[in-house]
């Protein structure tokens, strides 16, 4: 637990997390770990500070983030990284949108144990959750589906000026070019994408980032699974 504690402390440094938010993220860990049935692969506290609170905290360095009113985790699964980033901003509202009611039930009961009152669990297709329309600063993705796949889901969530971060392995051409096809299409442009390092070892860790920089057409969201079948920007045709 003394490595735990140690990585708990950089990470603390490294984005100036006071001492609360520490403690909701040492009690997440905890939860993860003593809850057999997490919908997780990764529960071993000494793991999953790295995989989980690490990886998602790197959210921190996009600009905006920090600052952000109303962030939305998308397929948020056992809420990383939608929790880490509601224990680092409790200024932040965090809604986890999910459509598995096993996983909701976990994050809600997560949320509870670390005081996170911040965060809101949406049980849900992100596709019919309407009270999210235009109402985001922030949508976060990861290891949800395709860079045209997440974009057609963060896209009508999005304020103007509103920013998607996406969470990716190593960089792949064809992905990155059906992205940005999706993004011209549903308002969004892509604003880069960050190389990051969120703890020793990790390899092909990246962020994608889009803005949203005109209004979403009002053909968006389709119905529910209908992205994830035709995606924009493959050579099928959208509806």
């Amino acid at each position: 637990m003394t490595s735990v504690e140690g990585r708990l402390a950089e990470l603390a440094r490294r984005y100036e997390l006071s001492t609360r938010a520490v403690g909701a993220l040492r009690a997440l860990l905890a939860e993860l770990a003593a809850d057999e049935r997490a919908p997780s692969g990764v529960r071993q506290i000494d793991q999953a500070v790295d995989v989980h609170v690490a990886d998602s905290l790197e959210a921190l360095a996009v600009p905006g983030v920090r600052t952000a009113a109303a962030i939305a985790d998308v397929g948020a699964g056992a809420g990383f990284p939608g929790l880490a980033i509601a224990a680092a901003l409790p200024q932040a509202r965090v809604f986890l949108v999910e459509s598995a009611a096993r996983k909701v039930a976990f994050m809600a009961r997560a949320a509870d144990l670390a005081g996170l009152s911040n965060a809101s669990p949406v049980l849900g297709r992100v596709e019919g959750w309407a009270a999210g329309k235009d109402a985001c600063d922030v949508v976060l993705a990861r290891a949800v589906g395709p860079l045209a796949v997440l974009a057609e889901y963060a896209a009508p969530l999005l304020r103007l000026g509103g920013t998607l971060v996406a969470w990716k392995g190593a960089p792949d051409q064809a992905e990155e070019a059906a992205g940005e096809l999706a993004a011209g299409e549903l308002g969004l442009a892509s604003r880069g994408v960050l190389r990051v390092e969120p703890f020793p070892g990790v390899r092909h860790r990246t962020l994608y980032l889009y803005e949203k920089v005109r209004a979403t057409p009002d053909r968006f969201p389709r119905r529910p699974g209908v992205a994830r079948k035709r995606p924009l920007g493959s050579d099928r045709r959208s509806r």
